[in-house]
């Protein structure tokens, strides 16, 4: 009998999975607990709506994501620190500290989990960072660390 998930079962699928389940399987566990529907042809086109929304979603916020892209390939993004008279930042600027700075100077909303830094940037100077927006998108910004006055 074939079946479409409506959870991840270990073992067995995904959500939104069509499978082949025996029947008494079918019967006697899944469709009980709620974990699977009967794959007919009301429940596929529900299935398949859903998956045409999630897709179109999913490309608006990718044509989104490259707008933000080109955006940010514009920005300069200052950013002032305490340092020593040899150039050298107490501390260091992390992804934190470039996330608060690009919403407070720009505007623009980023997670710190998504800029890519491979450790604090501890000199003074021009530094270009990565930032993940979405999957294969990716923003690069300048960021120019300087000391405070």
């Amino acid at each position: 009998m074939k079946v479409i998930l409506q959870a991840d079962i270990k073992g067995v699928g995904k959500k939104n999975e069509i499978i082949n389940a025996s029947d008494g399987y079918a019967r006697n566990f899944l469709f009980p607990k709620k974990l699977a529907v009967e794959a007919n042809s009301a429940n596929m086109s529900k299935l398949k709506a859903e998956n045409d929304s999630k897709q179109y979603k999913k490309s608006i916020e990718k044509e989104e994501a490259q707008k933000v892209a080109e955006k940010m390939s514009k920005i300069m993004l200052t950013i002032e620190v305490k340092s020593g008279t040899n150039g050298k930042v107490f501390g260091g600027v992390s992804a934190k500290e470039i996330s608060e700075n690009l919403e407070k100077q720009h505007g623009i909303k980023v997670d710190k989990k998504k800029i890519e830094l491979k450790e604090t940037i501890k000199v003074l100077g021009m530094q270009t960072v990565d930032i993940k927006l979405f999957e294969g998108i990716v923003g690069k910004i300048k960021v120019n660390v300087v000391p405070a006055k």
